[in-house]
């Protein structure tokens, strides 16, 4: 297929500098019909290393949306035995068990992998965050890691009203994920950049521009924001101009025991990315905060509870403040990159 220079570039970012492909891999791509041409782009640049590639399309195994694993799905991936995995492909409504289904069932399994997470993957971030400087991005997190890692508490506000304090416990730990995903056992979204932990409580007001999960391929940037009121780690209310958002996001949140609980607070740090695109897999990697309701990640973060939900929350142009010293002023870093 004729495949754009640009949507080539990101996808040799991805293959040859993120995941680091050689010719000894073997590479497992998961796509569908909607991502499939960047499937395409991700197999043309794997094969390209010489690395012994497959390409498959999820609608090939069951109609979706997959709320339980596909008959076939997970053997044919342990057939291939991969050394890496991409899951470029759409977000729909109650498929967030399903993918998490799918690393988890590997590492039960002890393939030796590195993965590469590009949910809700579209041309526009291939074209933008997946063509930064991934090396760049890389020591500005872990500068940023450095600096959070200890922290006892966080504070953020914004220009659109957020005001949260957030603190957090030694034994929940700080994640740093800078893209360099090279040995087995690494993983991480692409586009890449961020900070994050599971906070041990949470107090505030958030104003977002941008929802996760399926909300995101459904509402983009949102026309008005969503306030979120939070208490103990916990969201008492939420309101929205747009009454649909409001009821469907607040069903969401109590779809499940902990899906109103804080399970992910995260530092951006994707210099590269200066505007929100409406897709959530990019848009939280920009310089700022964003906070997630529901599971925790708690096989690396160390939190002893989860959920069936994950949905991230995006406020913009923030203020940050660890421990009373001033990290990032209007959605910037304060000190040099």
């Amino acid at each position: 297929m004729n495949i754009p220079q640009d949507i080539r570039e990101g996808a040799q970012v991805a293959v040859q500098t993120c995941m680091n492909i050689r010719a000894k891999d073997c590479v497992y791509i998961i796509s569908d019909e909607e991502t499939f041409s960047i499937g395409q782009a991700l197999e043309a640049e794997a094969l390209a290393t010489d690395a012994k590639v497959k390409l498959i399309k999820m609608e090939d195994f069951g109609t979706r949306p997959f709320t339980e694993m596909p008959e076939g799905f997970m053997e044919a991936i342990f057939d291939f035995d991969p050394t890496v995995t991409i899951y470029a492909a759409g977000a729909q409504r109650g498929e967030l068990t399903f993918r998490m289904g799918i690393t988890a069932q590997m590492i039960k399994k002890g393939i030796k992998f590195r993965h590469g997470h590009m949910v809700s993957i579209t041309e526009q971030l291939m074209r933008e965050g997946m063509r930064a400087d991934y090396q760049q991005i890389h020591d500005l997190t872990m500068r940023v890691h450095e600096i959070v890692k200890k922290a006892k508490t966080i504070t953020f506000t914004s220009k659109k009203g957020s005001d949260v304090t957030a603190r957090f416990a030694p034994d929940l730990k700080w994640i740093p994920c800078h893209g360099l995903y090279h040995n087995p056992g690494d993983w991480g979204n692409l586009p890449e950049g961020e900070v994050f932990t599971c906070p041990e409580t949470v107090n505030g007001t958030i104003v977002a521009d941008i929802l996760g999960d399926y909300f995101s391929p459904k509402y983009g940037v949102l026309d008005t924001p969503v306030t979120f009121e939070v208490k103990d780690g916990w969201v008492e209310k939420v309101h929205c101009e747009n009454k649909q958002i409001e009821d469907e996001l607040w069903a969401y949140l109590n779809s499940n025991e902990n899906g109103r609980r804080i399970g992910e607070f995260a530092i951006g740090t994707n210099t590269a990315l200066t505007k929100l695109s409406g897709v959530l897999l990019q848009d939280e990697k920009i310089p700022g905060i964003h906070i997630a309701f529901g599971d925790p990640g708690g096989r690396t973060t160390g939190a002893d509870w989860s959920a069936t939900t994950h949905i991230d929350v995006i406020p913009t142009d923030c203020t940050i403040a660890v421990d009373g010293e001033v990290l990032m002023q209007d959605g910037a870093f304060v000190f040099d990159l």
